[in-house]
């Protein structure tokens, strides 16, 4: 059960062109996902040109405000990925680990949709934003739109 004042369904992202120059989003929504225990994020993307695609990165804070951050932490961290080393009898184990960032190539010059996740979050969070980038053709940008579902 979603906690009191959590939405199942949230716009992270309302429908509008990527920034120029293949610039992050300066300020992503921030969705408050404490209680959840997942998130699924839908994205509708129409490319501004050929070569059109985007970027993402889903950034999950365990503050619920930016005043809880300790000193030499960060608010937003990203999610990461994990590439597990072999394992090999009586020796450690070394696991590489890089923040996660997702890239959406375009197929054609109609409107696009994918659904990423869900991701589990087991209410260890208090929010969520996912950042997003035109990558593929920056001189003309594509819109966007981006919704999570919560769980």
């Amino acid at each position: 059960m979603l906690s009191l004042g959590v939405s199942p369904l949230n716009i992270a992202r309302v429908t509008l062109a990527l920034a120029a120059a293949g610039a992050w989003d300066a300020t992503p929504l921030e969705i408050a996902v404490a209680g959840a225990k997942s998130a699924a994020f839908h994205f509708t993307y129409t490319r501004g040109g050929v070569g059109g695609a985007f970027d993402f990165q889903a950034q999950l804070s365990p503050y619920s405000v930016v005043g809880l951050v300790p000193a030499g932490g960060q608010e937003w961290p990203p999610e990461s990925v994990i590439n597990v080393g072999a394992v090999v009898a009586g020796a450690d184990t070394t696991n590489l680990h890089q923040r996660d960032l997702g890239t959406y190539t375009s197929q054609g010059a109609a409107v696009e949709s994918f659904t990423f996740g869900p991701i589990e979050l087991d209410g260890t969070y208090e929010r969520l934003r996912i950042p997003c980038r035109e990558s593929g053709a920056v001189g003309t940008p594509g819109t966007l739109q981006v919704e999570v579902t919560l769980a």
